[in-house]
C-alpha cells in the first residue's frame, strides 16, 4: 500500500514517514502544496495524509482539486485547528478523517489501516483467503494459524493482493502501489518477490495471468 504524506514541518513529517514505513507502507513525502496536488493527480496512492497549512497551496484547496478531478483515495487531514467549522470545511472538501495536532503515531497508523481496508470494501479488520489470514489492524499475516515471516516488500505485495483478493491485479498497478517513487514495469523484481512469497506460502494461492498480472485466490 502506497501513501502520500503531505507535511511541510520536518519535525512532524519525519516521524510520520518513518512510522508508516515501519508499519509496512510504501511512503512518498512532499512539502509544497502545488507538488502535493500534482502527485495526487498523477501517482497511484491508496491514501494521503494531508496537512492543511501547506505552503504554495493550502491543504483544503489541494483536496478540493483532487475531488473535483474524480480522485477518490482516502484522505486523513492533519490540522492544528480543533474548531468544528474547520473540520466541517474539510469534510465538505472531501476529507475522510481528521487528526488534530499533536497526535499519537499509533493512532494515525490505526486510522490509515482502517481507511485503506474500508476503501477496498472490507468491513472487518480480519481478511482471509483460504488458510491465509491478515490482521489488518496489527499488520500481521498468518498461515494455518502460524505467523508468516515476510520482508517489507513481500508484505506490501501480499497485503495489496489480499485487499483485492479474487481480482486480477496488473503488474503496473501492483508496482505503483507497493513502491515509493517510480516503478519500472519491465523489471523482473516483482516476479522474484512473487516467487519468494509463493515459496513461503507453500500453496498455489497466487495465480499468474500471463501477460497481465496476478490474482490471489483460494484454489479450493
Amino acid at each position: 500500500m502506497r501513501i502520500l504524506v503531505a507535511e511541510d514541518d520536518p519535525s512532524i513529517a519525519a516521524p510520520v514517514v518513518a512510522a508508516l514505513g515501519e508499519a509496512g507502507f510504501a511512503v512518498d513525502h512532499a512539502a509544497d502544496g502545488a507538488d502535493v496536488e500534482f502527485r495526487g493527480q498523477t501517482e497511484a496512492y491508496d491514501l494521503a495524509v494531508l496537512d492543511l497549512g501547506l505552503p504554495g497551496m493550502d491543504g483544503l484547496s489541494v483536496l478540493r482539486r483532487w475531488r473535483e478531478a474524480g480522485i477518490g483515495f482516502p484522505v486523513i487531514v492533519l490540522t492544528a485547528r480543533s474548531r468544528w467549522h474547520d473540520k466541517l470545511a474539510g469534510f465538505d472538501a472531501g476529507a475522510d478523517d481528521f487528526l488534530t495536532k499533536p497526535f499519537l503515531l499509533d493512532e494515525l497508523i490505526v486510522r490509515v489501516r482502517a481507511l485503506i481496508r474500508r476503501s477496498a470494501g472490507h468491513a472487518q479488520p480480519q481478511l482471509r483467503c483460504g488458510p491465509l489470514y491478515l490482521d489488518a489492524n496489527a499488520g500481521r499475516f498468518s498461515l494455518d494459524g502460524a505467523p508468516l515471516a515476510l520482508t517489507a516488500q513481500e508484505f506490501r505485495i501480499l497485503a495489496y493482493l489480499m485487499h483485492h483478493a479474487g481480482r486480477l491485479v496488473t503488474r503496473a498497478e501492483l508496482g505503483e502501489h507497493v513502491y515509493e517513487g517510480g516503478f519500472d514495469p519491465d523489471s523482473n523484481v516483482l516476479d522474484v518477490l512473487i516467487s519468494r512469497i509463493r515459496r513461503k506460502l507453500g500453496l498455489p494461492l497466487i495465480e499468474t495471468v500471463r501477460g497481465q498480472g496476478f490474482r490471489l485466490a483460494d484454489p479450493a
